[in-house]
């Protein structure tokens, strides 16, 4: 059985419900300190965002009065989600996370940063539409991440 080396460690997240889940079991992968987290979020299709007006997750309360009027631009939504990682960073306990907030394919651009940063495993959720029993299908985002890496 091959060990893997754990010295750097990846998390996409997006701003579903199951993130919070996905940034601890990432995160507990490996004894803090001893590893390089990075947290990552990818801005696809900003019109999928204003869906996202009351977000509550790690103590992000994205329903303040800033957060909707930021949602209409491509800037906003990177400070927005600039704002979201900090949260988790802090929720997490490790301000020592390195975040990222980066605008374009998700797949290619978790690929694209886990190549760059050398990153030895990449913790990421996917969003089911069938019901919880039914996980044989898996996300495009997540299947093509699973056939482009090791």
């Amino acid at each position: 059985m091959k060990t893997i080396n754990m010295n750097k460690v990846l998390i996409a997240l997006d701003y579903d419900p199951t993130a919070q889940k996905i940034a601890e079991v990432g995160f507990s992968l490996a004894k803090k300190g001893e590893v390089e987290f990075t947290i990552l979020h990818v801005i696809s299709d900003p019109s999928k965002y204003s869906l996202h007006k009351h977000i509550t997750i790690m103590g992000f309360g994205g329903h303040n009065d800033d957060i909707p009027s930021q949602l209409e631009s491509v800037d906003g939504l990177k400070n927005v989600s600039r704002l979201y990682l900090e949260k988790t960073k802090h929720h997490l306990g490790d301000n020592y996370i390195q975040t990222l907030v980066l605008e374009g394919d998700i797949a290619e651009k978790i690929l694209e940063i886990s190549k760059n940063l050398n990153v030895d495993v990449i913790v990421l959720g996917f969003q089911n539409q069938k019901p919880k029993e039914d996980l044989s299908l898996v996300s495009s985002v997540t299947e093509k991440v699973l056939q482009h890496t090791n």
